[in-house]
């Protein structure tokens, strides 16, 4: 199965369609007064319907196995066609498309195979995907496309040229996934001082991102965040956080980062860990949905 351990886990909504088409009103008269042999027909097939957005995972190879939360399921007859509307919900790190029609599938099928001996006549048409919601897609083309950000490596051995930088680059390929536009890509020693100054620095070119990565261990040299504690107007806690805890779903190791994000003026401040996955899965956590900071300063100066 495809891999999705990197994807966060929102809610994930789908509602997908199928047409049945009889032959005749009578069959519709059977339905709606519950006279076909077999028994009530939307009841049954709901039921069946129900089973199988359970079970999707069990016949669709590539489906993950996944909570199901919600499903509900309605039908609309005009003339003689019954529309199934069927929609699934679930709190999850992929969505429910598939359930959806895999459901609204089993359904026309359960109505087919129910109506058949009073109704040879009967077609079924449009199995599709009505509406989809929910992760990555939802946010696409919803951000600024002039955000400019600055990377910056804080390591004492990766500046003296003792190893190569692999977090840095790993923030700058998800940077560049979410179109914002690398104007500084630096390596310096992890010191008070110079993290200083070079945010000061970018703050005052109004740079929109500003990531250090490293130095947020709990060794005595790992300063940087507190370089950049006071140099912040505001924390942004919940960022952090939210770091913090997508690390922990992964290695209890997390626990331990101090990483920190705040603003000064219009610039976004981020430290995140020196390590390659640290640094990735932090990227991973909070992107691209960190860029939203940028609408809400966007609105913030129209006010």
């Amino acid at each position: 199965m495809v891999e999705i351990t990197h994807k966060n886990t929102t809610l994930r909504t789908a509602i997908a369609q199928a047409i049945v088409c009889v032959s005749s009103q009578k069959t519709i008269d059977a339905i709606q007064n519950d006279l076909v042999p077999k028994g009530n027909v939307f009841e049954m097939a709901k039921t069946a319907g129900l089973f199988a957005v359970k079970k999707t995972s069990d016949i669709i190879p590539d489906c993950h196995p996944l909570p199901v939360e919600y499903t509900g399921v309605t039908y609309e007859v005009e003339g003689l066609q019954i529309k199934i509307l069927i929609e699934v919900r679930t709190i999850y790190r992929t969505g429910v498309e598939v359930e959806a029609m895999h459901g609204a599938s089993v359904i026309a099928l359960t109505m087919y195979d129910m109506l058949k001996p009073i109704d040879k006549g009967i077609e079924i048409q449009n199995v599709k995907l009505v509406k989809k919601k929910g992760g990555k897609s939802d946010f696409k083309d919803k951000f600024r496309k002039d955000i400019k950000a600055a990377v910056i490596v804080c390591s004492d051995t990766i500046s003296a040229g003792q190893k190569e930088d692999k977090a840095g680059k790993a923030i700058i390929a998800k940077l560049e996934s979410a179109h914002v536009e690398i104007v500084d890509y630096l390596i310096i020693p992890d010191e008070f001082d110079r993290i200083q100054e070079v945010t000061l620095n970018h703050v005052s070119q109004e740079t929109d991102l500003i990531i250090f990565t490293g130095g947020t261990g709990l060794s005595k040299r790992d300063v940087t965040p507190d370089a950049l504690a006071p140099l912040l107007d505001r924390e942004i806690p919940g960022i952090a956080e939210a770091i913090r805890s997508y690390g922990q779903e992964r290695t209890p190791y997390s626990m331990l980062s101090r990483s920190i994000v705040g603003t000064k003026e219009q610039s976004v401040i981020m430290a995140l860990p020196g390590s390659t996955k640290g640094a990735s899965e932090s990227m991973d956590a909070v992107f691209p949905a960190l860029l939203h900071l940028f609408q809400i300063f966007k609105g913030a100066r129209h006010d």
